[in-house]
């Protein structure tokens, strides 16, 4: 293992390697509870999504480490599984609803964009063509959007409409007139509200003890407290469960082709790819710096072209499994943290997820209220994107602040880019005029603003 993954030269061993390969896991596995969560939600089996989950994860980050010997892990990614869910479940009272296998087709085409943008460099374009604060904007926008998720499953909000005062019209936010507010305060009583609130007060305070792993380890306290409080059942689980992995239940090359087309998919499919785009190159940008290997340029931007490609593949790789984007994880920092420095880490990580899938009868005694506190801790990590945003010149801090608003509020991520993309476009037009030159617009951004427009002229806001 010396030779291969070059362990003297970075100056690592093979212990260090597979623990801080460990560390990454611990830091991470709370995927294997959470996307099961999210994804079932739209109609997949639970169970399916955690062997597409665990198999994904597995198989592309022992890939990453194998032939591009790269310290990063690959799973499916949040905020993208959201998403998934959130276009199936409000497409439902259309005329056209989307069902889970025309998603997971949007998925895995989004792949093979992905993958013909990587070959042809078209992706390092596009990277470039979007201002830092949008594509900042975005992680924030996603955060919110995946706390306001968080929120809703847990119970701690809810959604109404109903007034109680009849000349009031619906929808105006306030309680003191005598009428329902539109979104409020759930049940405090309700045990999935306080064990959720338990749930992120165990993951905050472990955080700020620093604790490897406090999520995953949030999600495990979070789960005995239920047990003991009786709000889960252990029954027959333990004894009976699925603890040899059944893989007749995989949802493999579950597509629906003809679908996506026949429901106007086109902006979904964009949307996943256009975020996938941003949220991998900063994590691969970010984890490279910590790991060195941006120590030599050449070096560095070779494998980072590799570790690219990979990812492109584990997109739609994962669809083919039944699982939404998957994804480089940042939570691989930690294993870099730990001393993990080549290829060998991320073989650790993946050989653990492959491992999980003999846990499904202990995975599935998390409660929603665990994992719901875990998207919100979630969120604090993404929102903290929001210090790099420069919201001193206006031509960036609106578009920004569209992105990040409109993604939670219409509860859709592909508003909150699209408004940000055509705003920027518009007033960097207007800012040149006042400061001539001062802001440059791609010629991509040019063709996606006049994309966008028409997509909304044309289709509307449920296209």
């Amino acid at each position: 293992m010396n030779g291969f993954f070059r362990l003297k030269e970075h100056g690592t061993n093979v212990r260090t390697e597979i623990l801080a390969g460990l560390t990454t896991f611990m830091t991470m596995a709370y995927i294997l509870a959470l996307n099961p969560n999210i994804l079932g939600a739209s109609g997949l089996s639970a169970y399916s999504v955690f062997l597409a989950t665990a198999l994904a994860a597995g198989i592309f980050t022992i890939v990453l480490g194998l032939f591009v010997n790269f310290p990063v892990a690959l799973a499916p990614g949040m905020g993208l599984n959201a998403y998934f869910a959130s276009t199936v479940l409000a497409s439902k009272a259309t005329d056209s609803p989307i069902t889970p296998e025309m998603a997971l087709t949007a998925v895995f085409m989004s792949g093979i964009i992905f993958l013909i943008l990587t070959i042809t460099r078209v992706r390092q374009m596009l990277i470039v063509a979007v201002p830092d604060s949008l594509k900042h904007a975005i992680t924030v926008g996603i955060g919110l959007f995946i706390t306001i998720i968080g929120l809703k499953n847990s119970g701690i909000m809810t959604i109404g409409v109903e007034n109680t005062v009849t000349d009031i019209p619906k929808g105006v936010f306030t309680n003191v007139l005598g009428f329902e507010t539109v979104i409020h305060m759930g049940d405090l009583a309700n045990p999935s509200v306080y064990l959720t609130f338990i749930g992120l007060a165990l993951i905050a305070i472990m955080m700020v003890l620093r604790v490897p792993g406090a999520i995953l380890w949030g999600i495990l306290a979070t789960t005995v407290v239920a047990l003991v409080t009786g709000n889960v059942k252990i029954g027959d689980t333990l004894s009976n469960g699925d603890w040899v992995p059944d893989f007749s239940q995989l949802n493999f090359w579950n597509f629906d082709f003809a679908g996506v087309w026949e429901t106007g998919l086109v902006s979904v499919i964009v949307t996943f790819t256009f975020v996938e785009l941003f949220d991998t190159f900063g994590t691969l940008i970010g984890t490279a710096n910590r790991a060195g290997i941006m120590k030599d340029p050449v070096e560095g931007k070779k494998r980072i072209g590799k570790a690219m490609f990979v990812d492109a593949v584990a997109v739609s790789g994962g669809a083919m499994m039944g699982t939404s984007t998957v994804t480089a994880y940042v939570e691989s920092s930690a294993g870099i943290a730990q001393g993990g420095r080549t290829g060998l880490t991320a073989v650790s990580t993946g050989v653990a997820f492959l491992a999980a899938l003999f846990l499904w009868p202990l995975i599935s005694l998390i409660p929603g209220s665990a994992t719901a506190a875990a998207l919100i801790i979630v969120g604090v990590l993404m929102v903290q994107s929001v210090k790099e945003i420069d919201f001193q010149d206006m031509v960036y801090a609106i578009p920004a602040f569209f992105i990040i608003a409109f993604m939670p509020f219409t509860y859709n991520i592909a508003n909150g880019i699209s408004l940000g993309i055509v705003s920027y476009v518009l007033l960097a037009v207007f800012g040149n005029l006042r400061d001539k030159g001062k802001y440059k617009i791609h010629w991509l951004m040019w063709i996606l603003a006049i994309l966008i427009v028409l997509r909304y002229v044309l289709v509307g806001s449920q296209g």
